[in-house]
Formats: C-alpha cells, sequence, structure tokens
C-alpha cells in the first residue's frame, strides 16, 4: 500500500518510490541493450547474405561468359583464384516463379553453401540420375528460400556445362526429417531427375522437391 504524505492544503500526494524507480530504469536499459544487439546482429545477416549473393551472382557471371568460348562439351568452367579451396561451377539452375538463378557448385560443405547452392548427391548436371542440389533458406528470400512456393508441374531449368539446359517438371514435394537421406536415391531407371533440399526454419524438417525431366 501506498505510503501517502500531506501538504498544508491537505491535498494528498503519494510518496516517491526510488527503488521502483532505478529498477524500472535498470529493465529499460537491459531491455534497449537487447533490441541494440539484436538489430545489429539482424543487419549483420541481412550484410552477409547480400554479400554471399553477390559472389553466387559473380561466380554464375563468370560460368555464362565463359561457356561462350567452350570448344567442346567437356569443358569445364572454373573461377580461377588463389585458393585451392574456391568453388567449382558445374551449372546453373534457372525457376522462373520464383526469380531464382544461381551457380550450381559441384561439392557440399558450410563454406561452400554460404555462397551459392551446391551439389549434394547424384550426377552432373543433366546427366542420368538424380542430382540433388541443397541450398540455405535465408529471411530475405536469397538461395532457396522460397522454394515452398513451387507447386506440381511448376518448371525448373538445369543448365550444364555446354550452355545447354534441360527443363525439369515438379512431380513430389514434401517435408522430411533433417537426418532422412533417402531422397537422394539413385536408382532412376535411366531417367534424368533433379532433388531440391532445403531446411524449414519453422520446424526444423527439410524442404524436398522432385521433378523429373520433360520429354
Amino acid at each position: 500500500m501506498n505510503q501517502i504524505i500531506y501538504n498544508k492544503d491537505n491535498n494528498s500526494l503519494p510518496l516517491c518510490n526510488n527503488n521502483s524507480d532505478k529498477k524500472y530504469k535498470i529493465l529499460f536499459i537491459i531491455f534497449s541493450s537487447i533490441a541494440f544487439l539484436s538489430i545489429i546482429f539482424l543487419f549483420f545477416n541481412i550484410y552477409n547474405s547480400n554479400k554471399n549473393d553477390i559472389i553466387s551472382k559473380q561466380l554464375t557471371d563468370s560460368y555464362s561468359i565463359s561457356t561462350l568460348y567452350a570448344n567442346t562439351s567437356n569443358y569445364h568452367a572454373e573461377m580461377q583464384q588463389n585458393s585451392a579451396k574456391e568453388p567449382f561451377v558445374i551449372g546453373i539452375i534457372k525457376i522462373d516463379k520464383i526469380n531464382l538463378n544461381y551457380s550450381i557448385l559441384s561439392i557440399s560443405n558450410n563454406d561452400l553453401l554460404d555462397i551459392s547452392v551446391c551439389r549434394f548427391a547424384g550426377p552432373m548436371p543433366n546427366e542420368v540420375g538424380n542430382l540433388c542440389i541443397a541450398g540455405h533458406n535465408y529471411v530475405d528470400y536469397k538461395f532457396f528460400s522460397r522454394l515452398n512456393e513451387l507447386d506440381i508441374s511448376d518448371e525448373i531449368k538445369i543448365y550444364d556445362l555446354s550452355g545447354n539446359y534441360v527443363t525439369y517438371e515438379v512431380y513430389k514435394t514434401y517435408e522430411t526429417k533433417s537426418d532422412d537421406t533417402s531422397c537422394t536415391f539413385q536408382d532412376t531407371n535411366n531417367s534424368r531427375i533433379v532433388t531440391l533440399i532445403t531446411c524449414n526454419n519453422v520446424n526444423g524438417k527439410r524442404l524436398v522437391i522432385h521433378a523429373k525431366e520433360i520429354p
């Protein structure tokens, strides 16, 4: 119960509680600091995502230019840089419906997945088998963040090392556990299949999309 003091005019006023004021000030400082750090963290993630997206676009441009000068279908487009760990471009994936256009890197690891989408399993692009491509799901719609918008019969284009492309049609979409690798099957009855894999940031599962070559 608040203590009351009286002035000479018999008007009552609540007695100030200095301890409560200090607590509110401390809580305000704490919550303000948390909000400030959260904003910095968000902008840092967006900056890194945009930077990686620029690198991926540069890889795609480099691939496109190099294929113009390829004399044979066996030509391998590769970014020539100092580090031996630099990614190796094996093709391009394009999905017009979700405005997706990225280089496909030959192997999949944490560093390369930060740069572009990567071959997780299967053959080279447009060869017989199940080419499995993994990509991150970012909040700013980079890489495979919009795969959930794809429906049955939507089209996916895969460009190979010769610069030619094959169009694939989505025939199955589903979510599965993060440790389920059954989607990487290679028994395709001599047909060409593309499988796209990304994570669901809400429930921790994996979104899997299968597409088959359009005859």
